[in-house]
């Protein structure tokens, strides 16, 4: 049985299927012939634009967090319940981990190989569209936090073409930058709650009355 405080179960099962998304991808990217790593270059002005472009959708999230008025304190409730005890247990590296981990794989599979297809298919508007309705579909916490996580792929896959030819660093980098904060607001938010419901320790006075 899975234990969601199992930093070595948690960690076993977010690398098992962040891997077989970069499968799948490839997979996808050879029978379509759309390598999903081949506009993935390196670049020191596309690493600082990847990196920039992950903090105005990080002040959206912690924004919401902070104030989640209608169905985004259903999307706290969730993230602080439900990942809150496995983020909690792992390291900061682990944490590093899981998000370049979740950024290359996620960003190979919906930019690198779907969007990309779908543009050679569809044109720009309509590769981009489909492909991020894809990446909120399979975000489907909720049905707001699937609308989010679309207008978030229209953003990523805006950030494949942001340089003057497609760089699949730019939306990996702001990706994994974005989920490692979020992973950090989490963690905090959790442990914050833990220690709140925690019994406090009775007085030495309250002892003397008991015995």
């Amino acid at each position: 049985m899975f234990d969601p405080a199992d930093r070595g179960q948690f960690l076993n099962l977010a690398g098992l299927a962040e891997g077989s998304l970069i499968v799948i991808a490839l997979a996808g990217g050879w029978w379509v012939g759309v390598p999903p790593l081949e506009t993935l270059r390196w670049d020191g002005r596309d690493l600082a634009l990847g990196a920039a472009a992950a903090l105005p959708i990080f002040a959206l999230f912690l924004l919401g967090h902070r104030f989640p008025v209608g169905p985004l304190l259903r999307i706290k409730r969730f993230l602080i319940e439900m990942l809150g005890p496995s983020l909690a247990a792992c390291r900061w590296y682990d944490l590093v981990l899981l998000a370049v981990l979740a950024g290359v794989s996620e960003e190979a599979l919906f930019r690198g190989f779907l969007q990309r297809w779908l543009e050679r298919e569809l044109g720009l508007a309509g590769g981009l569209c489909l492909a991020s309705v894809a990446f909120g579909l399979a975000h489907v916490i909720t049905p707001t936090y699937a609308a989010l996580a679309t207008i978030a792929g229209v953003y990523l896959g805006m950030l494949l073409h942001i340089s003057p030819s497609p760089n699949l660093l730019v939306p990996i980098v702001t990706h994994a930058l974005y989920d490692y904060l979020a992973f950090l607001v989490v963690v905090r938010s959790y442990r914050q709650e833990q220690q709140a419901n925690r019994p406090e320790p009775a007085s030495d006075a309250e002892s003397s009355d008991r015995d």
